[in-house]
């Protein structure tokens, strides 16, 4: 069997007047993610791991946020586009961990949905998809709620 591990990163800025959105589960907050499409930062991260396992690049090569057809749009969407491209070259996720850094808002309420939503986008068992949270305890931009990040690993089948 072979295998490919890959990591993914990415950060987004608080800002108010956006909904916040993670792993494709909307969280009541007064701010959102800033970006291009949706800003779904735990989604980016997961689809920049899945990339990056073949080096394929990363998501700004197939979504560029120069495209108005990506303004908008709804990062599952593009996770599944993803998934598409690592299945026609023979992969397949077969698991994921995630960890989503925060100061605010709490997200250990918010974890299984996220886990059920990217588990059933990805076409995976719930016990593949591992999506933890964690702050910063206060330091740099993320400790200042200023931004939310995420580091995603996948393990990629053949």
């Amino acid at each position: 069997m072979n295998i490919r591990i890959g990591n993914g990163y990415d950060l987004h800025r608080l800002v108010s007047d956006r909904r916040l959105i993670l792993g494709g589960v909307e969280i009541p907050y007064e701010k959102g993610l800033l970006g291009h499409s949706d800003a779904d930062v735990l989604t980016h991260a997961i689809m920049d791991a899945m990339l990056g396992a073949l080096a394929l690049g990363d998501i700004g090569h197939y979504f560029p946020p120069s495209d108005p057809q990506w303004a908008g749009a709804d990062s599952i969407m593009l996770l599944q586009q993803v998934q598409e491209l690592i299945g026609a070259q023979g992969w397949r996720v077969n698991n994921l961990d995630a960890m989503v850094i925060a100061e605010a808002p709490k997200l250990k309420p918010h974890i299984k949905a996220m886990r059920d939503r990217l588990s059933q986008a990805m076409n995976l068992p719930i016990d593949c998809v591992s999506v933890k949270a964690t702050t910063n305890e206060g330091m740099d931009a993320i400790g200042q709620k200023e931004a939310i990040a995420v580091h995603a690993v996948v393990l990629l089948v053949q």
